[in-house]
């Protein structure tokens, strides 16, 4: 073994040591708090939750946002599960948008006692988003997604300050376009192998006003998962524009496993 990886190998096992010697014991108040798991959606990545966060936080809650790399349904949900292995206590698990295929698998995950779905897809076992899409009109933010030779999506900055995020300020829908996730478009083909709201008691989030998924199917997913409802006059990401409401569910959901 050479010499620099002699180092690297002793950096490894010293930084390893260092964070066990600080790490909180299993079974410490602290880490038996409820902790929320953040799921983004296509065309954005794990700051789409940046105003929630500091919400959540100030009630004493542990966040953890996901950035989920949108390669493949496969890669969001392993990327989900490795959050959620991290964790010691119960998880509330919140997925917005394309979030929701996610969380409806990684939420079978023995830590996650309940669902939020913010805006999102809610699909059944076998089920993809084109297959929950194919009976409603296709929204009109569809009409501004931009696809790349490798088959990647992204959306025009009209696309996303017109129709993902209409009721936020121009300057937060520049930043949203510049720091979008691209999402390979095989990815809503993908279907879901379980439904972990057949097992997890659900929260539902519908947008009124929404432009990327049709209200109508959010209000029939909602519905078909026995969801408690809350609907909101609200664009695609609620997250952003009415943050509180959406903490307020996501804190009901929190309350509820606490019980």
């Amino acid at each position: 073994m050479s010499s620099f990886a002699k180092k690297a190998v002793l950096a490894a096992a010293l930084g390893s040591s260092a964070f066990a010697s600080n790490a909180a014991p299993v079974g410490s108040s602290d880490q038996q708090k409820p902790t929320v798991v953040l799921v983004h959606g296509a065309f954005a990545d794990g700051s789409a939750w940046s105003k929630v966060i500091p919400l959540l936080q100030a009630q004493g809650l542990q966040v953890v946002s996901v950035q989920n790399p949108l390669t493949s349904l496969a890669d969001d949900v392993t990327a989900t599960r490795r959050a959620l292995d991290r964790q010691t206590g119960p998880v509330v698990l919140v997925g917005h948008s394309w979030g929701g295929v996610v969380i409806t698998e990684a939420g079978l995950h023995e830590r996650v006692k309940s669902l939020v779905y913010v805006a999102a897809f809610a699909p059944s076992e076998g089920q993809s988003v084109a297959d929950l899409s194919k009976d409603y009109p296709p929204p009109s933010g569809f009409a501004h997604i931009v696809a790349d030779k490798e088959g990647f999506l992204m959306l025009s900055l009209e696309g996303v300050s017109q129709h993902l995020a209409q009721d936020l300020p121009a300057a937060e829908t520049q930043l949203m376009t510049v720091t979008q996730g691209p999402v390979r478009g095989k990815n809503f083909e993908e279907k879901v192998s379980d439904a972990a709201w057949k097992t997890k008691p659900s929260w539902y989030i519908v947008s009124e006003e929404d432009r990327m998924i049709q209200p109508e199917l959010q209000k029939a997913m909602a519905q078909k998962i026995s969801a408690h409802v809350v609907t909101l006059a609200a664009g695609h990401t609620p997250q952003l524009s009415q943050p509180a409401e959406v903490a307020k569910v996501i804190l009901a959901a929190t309350a509820d496993i606490s019980k």
